[in-house]
């Protein structure tokens, strides 16, 4: 059960359905025509930089970074605030050295970008499969969260009501996907982040009010809070004190580093730009949203610790995913008003809106790579048109197996699948997306290398994890073979998915290394400067 008044459950209620209604209309509205690839796929590049970073910036901050981080905020301190700055830094890095190639190299999917020097239907499907494989598990984390949520909110309990919410949900998303394309979800993705930003925004402003606008009296007050002191404040609280948590650290970060940047759903947007200008400003939006979502989910983090406490938000969850909920609420204090209902109803459809928005986009994203790697890359080209259809029916075969898995797993740890996923993009894609549009010698042997070892690599350690056995808050908390000392697999699967790269080039031979760097010189201007117009 919740805290939360009746009267703010009741304007919940009406606001998400009123928001379900509104956004699938504007999907209806802005889908493209039965045979306009373009506009399904890309939006035919019609978004304006601003909207289009703010798309970017909606796909990039998905429900779990908002709760999850928030979460760690409040219950680490100082660490929290590291990851929170790590996913700022992940766009960033999209930013200053992936969004140009990206946007010259493809056209519709990560397949595109890879195949366009390394052609051939193996590198599309193993692409495709990675892509699918990288964001299943995040999809489950948004869609099984989403029960919990709503009960948590609306005040009801019981494992058909939050089934029912995750059922209804993930149909609605399916939706968005199929019906919106490109354009219909970053519309919604454009209302998501104005609603977030606003309202985090305005719930910040009331915590530092209550501090007199000093940041350092809401530390104070969130380490007087915490049960830990000062430790709150340094380093070390999320990881132990280890004779590996110093390494662990640097391990998590850089795969939210590396990995946050290489998910399919984010880089998908990079071929909305029309051109390399275009491209560069959307980043900039993009960048500065996510930047100004550090500050709040930091502030609300630690306003949440030192409102109600570390203790208190801990036995609401565990791992802390309902902090952001539970410090704007204190943030309006005990006498709440009309026009505070009216904010915090603001906030949790912010919040219903983001899980929406992430899980359509995902769907999205593992749709096109489906619809255009494996059905379409034949030796018989569809028509454009079957293509088309071919893509909506992908959102279905993508989200229906997605929405029961999701109902399989709710009331389960889901912080391993978040972490799988993150692994996924920094260990398999990352390494591929570096070496195939910078390596000049980099050969189709290399490409699969880095794919399949960098995902085997993954799985194989994931198991063995802090977050899977051995804790209290790990997925399988009455069991104990965590034999892996790391929270992340990224220590050893990044390095390992790097290597895979350069030793299945160099077993290529020397005679497959000189034909692709002739290959890659003859795409080079148009991959790193856009010489030549995109296309096909």
């Amino acid at each position: 059960m919740t805290a939360f008044s009746g009267s703010a459950q009741a304007m919940s209620l009406i606001a998400f359905c009123a928001v379900a209604t509104v956004t699938l209309l504007l999907c209806v509205l802005t889908g493209p025509d039965r045979d306009d690839l373009d506009a399904y796929y890309t939006g035919f590049g019609s978004l304006s930089p601003l909207r289009n970073g703010l798309a970017i910036a909606g796909d990039y901050i998905s429900a779990a970074t908002v709760l999850a981080t928030s979460g760690v905020v409040a219950l680490c301190g100082y660490d929290g605030i590291v990851l929170a700055l790590s996913t700022a830094l992940s766009l960033m890095l999209l930013m200053f050295l992936l969004a140009e190639p990206l946007r010259n190299a493809g056209r519709f999917t990560m397949g595109d970008v890879l195949a366009r020097r390394m052609p051939g239907r193996c590198v599309r499907v193993t692409t495709s499969v990675v892509t699918i494989a990288a964001l299943l598990p995040l999809m489950l984390v948004q869609l099984a969260g989403t029960g919990q949520l709503m009960g948590f909110i609306l005040g009801f309990s019981g494992d058909s009501l939050e089934t029912g919410c995750i059922v209804g949900l993930g149909t609605l998303m399916i939706g968005y996907a199929a019906i919106g394309g490109m354009k219909g979800t970053a519309v919604i993705q454009i209302l998501k982040i104005v609603m977030l930003l606003g309202s985090g925004a305005v719930v910040a402003a009331l915590i530092l009010r209550r501090y007199d606008w000093n940041p350092g009296a809401l530390f104070a007050a969130a380490a007087g809070r915490s049960g830990a002191g000062s430790a709150f404040l340094h380093s070390g609280l999320q990881f132990g004190g280890g004779p590996w948590s110093r390494l662990d650290m640097i391990s998590s970060e850089l795969t939210v580093v590396l990995g946050g940047a290489c998910l399919p759903h984010v880089t998908m947007r990079m071929y909305t730009a029309s051109h390399a200008r275009q491209v560069r400003r959307s980043m900039s939006w993009a960048v500065s949203c996510v930047a100004l979502f550090v500050l709040v989910i930091t502030v609300i983090g630690f306003g949440a610790t030192a409102l109600i406490g570390r203790a208190a938000i801990a036995r609401a969850d565990p791992q802390g995913n309902t902090a952001y909920l539970l410090g704007s609420r204190a943030a309006f204090g005990t006498d709440v008003s009309a026009g505070e209902t009216f904010l915090f109803t603001t906030v949790t459809t912010a919040i219903f809106l983001t899980l929406l928005a992430s899980v359509a986009g995902m769907i999205l994203a593992c749709a096109n790579s489906l619809a255009h790697d494996v059905f379409t890359a034949r030796a018989t080209p569809m028509t454009p048109r079957r293509e088309m259809t071919v893509a909506r029916l992908s959102s279905l075969a993508v989200g229906a197996p997605a929405i029961l898995l999701a109902t399989l797993v709710q009331h389960r740890s889901l912080q391993p699948l978040i972490t799988l996923s993150f692994c996924l993009g920094a260990s398999a894609l990352a390494p591929a997306l570096v070496y195939g549009l910078f390596w000049r010698r980099y050969t189709r042997a290399g490409l699969m290398c880095t794919l399949i070892g960098g995902t085997l690599a993954v799985l194989a350690l994931m198991p063995g994890t802090k977050l899977v056995s051995g804790s209290a808050a790990a997925a399988f908390p009455h069991a104990d073979f965590n034999w892996f000392p790391f929270t992340t697999t990224g220590i050893v699967s990044i390095p390992f998915g790097f290597a895979c790269g350069w030793l299945g080039t160099l077993a290529s031979g020397r005679r497959k290394a000189r034909e692709q760097r002739r290959q890659y010189e003859a795409v080079e201007g148009r991959i790193l400067a856009g010489a030549l117009h995109r296309g096909g």
